[in-house]
């Protein structure tokens, strides 16, 4: 049967008439406000609401449209109120009520739930996506990173209203400022030592641009998941990494060879300079004694000589015959044969003779020539000393 047939709704195999569901709906209301009187069927068949049970009904209808506007923010929430379309406030925790549909609506955002955007990969550092991982370096090499974005709505106003897309926005305003920040820097700067403080730059790069668009989005964390060249050339910057580790090693070692070497050498420096500050004390303090000692001889010399010259020749022979070696013969043992090593006792024997008769010839001849005794009379003195010599 069409829809346009008159006959539709008037078997059993239709619909119900909607004039008689509502004809039946009005005597069931009117029902209610017309109790005792015995005239309500007639009113009622008429089709038309009662004045009282449509006032009721109305009354209902406001109420549960009031009661919609009822709405209650949670602690980490933030409830957004608009009116005709228009931003009209932002709620705080606790219960609220605002004007409903279609005057007005609500929007809840939660402003303590941190985000997490992916660039580079998906779920893991397995599942890459190349055209947002490749970056070019400021040496024109390549790097695969992986990172991760976290970051809050604190500003549920800027955040409705200025994005459409935000999980978007921050993805692509993460991977503009990383690829700004690589591309100023070195290809070794970014595997190894700078991972840090590429992610501190990032992350404060990709603020100063979301507080300009006032997106009302806090970046709380950017983390480098993998940065390591491209697949093709892993083996060759793996050999790379190796040289420079043994380079580093290397480096260690000399700096420890330099710490252990040089202290010490210092300190036999220092030591050298102490023991040599020692010998020049105590050179100077001989010198000064033998100076003070050849003056005091020299003012009894002037005084007495031939007393002082002998004095001085007995010691002197006193000193030689000290340090000389010597032979006692016993002429009462009747040994027949006697052995004595001449060669050895003569070779000692005038070598420190000598070095001692020398000394005190020197010290005789410093003291004539200090008082001023004639040539000749040293001469002859001399010549008298070297017979004497050879006849002993």
């Amino acid at each position: 049967m069409a829809m346009n047939d008159p006959r539709w709704g008037q078997n059993n195999d239709g619909p119900p008439d909607l004039e008689e569901l509502w004809r039946r709906f009005n005597k069931r209301i009117g029902s209610f406000g017309q109790k005792g009187n015995g005239s309500g069927g007639d009113n009622n068949s008429s089709g038309r609401l009662p004045p009282i049970g449509g006032g009721i009904v109305i009354v209902i209808a406001l109420l549960l449209w009031a009661a919609s506007g009822i709405y209650i923010v949670d602690a980490s929430e933030r409830g957004v109120v608009f009116q005709f379309g228009r931003y009209l406030e932002t709620t705080q925790p606790g219960p609220h009520w605002h004007i409903p549909w279609p005057v007005g609506s609500k929007e809840i955002v939660n402003v303590s739930e941190v985000r997490t955007i992916e660039v580079g990969y998906r779920n893991n550092a397995r599942n890459k996506v190349p055209n947002e991982a490749l970056m070019l370096t400021d040496d024109e090499n390549i790097v695969d990173l992986q990172f991760a974005v976290q970051y809050v709505r604190t500003n549920p106003e800027d955040y409705l209203f200025y994005n459409r897309d935000p999980d978007q926005a921050v993805k692509q305003m993460a991977e503009s400022a990383i690829r700004e920040i690589v591309g100023k820097s070195k290809m070794d700067f970014v595997l190894q030592e700078g991972r840090e403080e590429l992610a501190i730059n990032a992350r404060d790069l990709m603020q100063s641009v979301l507080d300009r668009y006032q997106t009302g989005i806090t970046v709380s964390q950017v983390t480098m998941q993998n940065a390591q060249p491209p697949d093709q050339v892993q083996a060759a910057f793996d050999d790379a990494v190796k040289a420079k580790q043994d380079q580093e090693r290397q480096k260690n070692e000399g700096q420890a060879y330099y710490n252990d070497v040089v202290p010490k050498a210092q300190g036999a420096a220092a030591r050298l300079s102490q023991e040599a500050e020692a010998y020049k004390g105590r050179v100077i303090a001989a010198a000064e004694g033998e100076a003070s000692r050849f003056e005091s001889v020299l003012n009894e010399y002037s005084k007495a000589p031939k007393v002082t010259r002998e004095r001085m020749y007995l010691d002197t022979m006193q000193s030689i015959f000290t340090n000389a070696t010597k032979v006692f013969i016993d002429q009462k043992d009747n040994s027949n044969l006697l052995f004595l090593p001449l060669d050895k006792l003569i070779g000692s024997g005038i070598t420190r003779n000598a070095s001692s008769f020398d000394a005190g010839m020197n010290q005789v001849n410093d003291i004539e020539s200090g008082i001023g005794v004639n040539n000749e009379e040293n001469r002859t003195r001399n010549a008298f000393r070297v017979r004497d010599r050879e006849t002993r």
